[in-house]
C-alpha cells in the first residue's frame, strides 16, 4: 500500500502543482525553460504512474475488503466509463462539440472515470486510488475554471459535426475495446459480468 500512495503523491502532486503553486511553476518553467520542464513533468509522471502500478498489484493480492458493492455498481460503472471515453477522446479531437462546450472534457472524463470504479470497487486500494483521482479531478476542474475567469474566456472555436462523429465513434471504440479485452488483460477483471 506503502508504493501506491508514494505513487499517488508523485504522479498527482505534480499534476497538482498548477492547483496549489502555479507562481512556483511559473519560476521553475523560467528557471529551467519549458522543455526541461516537460521533461522533469512527465519523468515525474511516468515514474508516479508505475509506482501507482505496482502497488494497486500488490495491494490487490492480500486485498482489504471496506464494503462489497453491489452488482448493479458494475453496470453503472461500465455505463460512466463510456462517458469518460468519449470526453477523454473529446480533449484530443479538435473541432469537435464536446471540447466546445465543456472547455475541460479530460477532467470531466477523469471525474467520471474515478466515480465510476470508486462505486463499483470496496478495496481499501481501490477507494484510495479511485478516490485521489476523483478529489484531484475535482479541484483541478476548478482550479480551470477560476484561471479561465480571471484570465478570459476561451475563445470559440470552429467546431465540426464530422468531427464530434468521429469523437464519439472512436470513444465508442476505444471503450468497446477496453471493456472487451483490455481491462481483463491488464487489470485481470472481467466488468462484464
Amino acid at each position: 500500500m506503502i508504493i501506491l500512495i508514494f505513487g499517488l503523491i508523485l504522479f498527482l502532486g505534480i499534476h497538482a502543482v498548477r492547483i496549489f503553486a502555479e507562481p512556483w511553476r511559473n519560476t521553475q518553467i523560467t528557471k529551467l525553460g519549458d522543455g526541461k520542464w516537460k521533461g522533469l513533468y512527465s519523468l515525474v509522471s511516468i515514474f508516479g504512474f508505475v509506482l501507482i502500478s505496482v502497488g494497486y498489484g500488490q495491494a490487490r493480492l492480500a486485498p482489504i475488503v471496506v464494503w462489497s458493492p453491489p452488482l448493479w455498481t458494475w453496470h453503472i460503472a461500465v455505463a460512466l466509463n463510456l462517458v469518460a471515453f468519449v470526453l477523454l477522446t473529446a480533449a484530443y479531437v479538435p473541432q469537435n462539440h464536446l471540447k466546445a462546450k465543456l472547455e475541460d472534457p479530460m477532467i470531466i472524463g477523469v471525474k467520471t472515470w474515478a466515480l465510476a470504479h470508486l462505486i463499483s470497487n470496496g478495496t481499501l486500494a481501490g477507494i484510495i486510488l479511485f478516490g485521489s483521482f476523483l478529489v484531484w479531478a475535482v479541484l483541478d476542474y476548478r482550479s480551470c475554471r477560476k484561471r479561465r475567469s480571471k484570465n478570459m474566456r476561451v475563445p470559440q472555436t470552429r467546431t465540426s459535426v464530422a468531427m464530434t462523429l468521429a469523437t464519439l465513434a472512436i470513444g465508442l471504440a476505444g471503450w468497446a475495446l477496453f471493456l472487451l479485452y483490455a481491462h481483463q488483460t491488464l487489470m485481470g477483471i472481467q466488468p462484464l459480468i
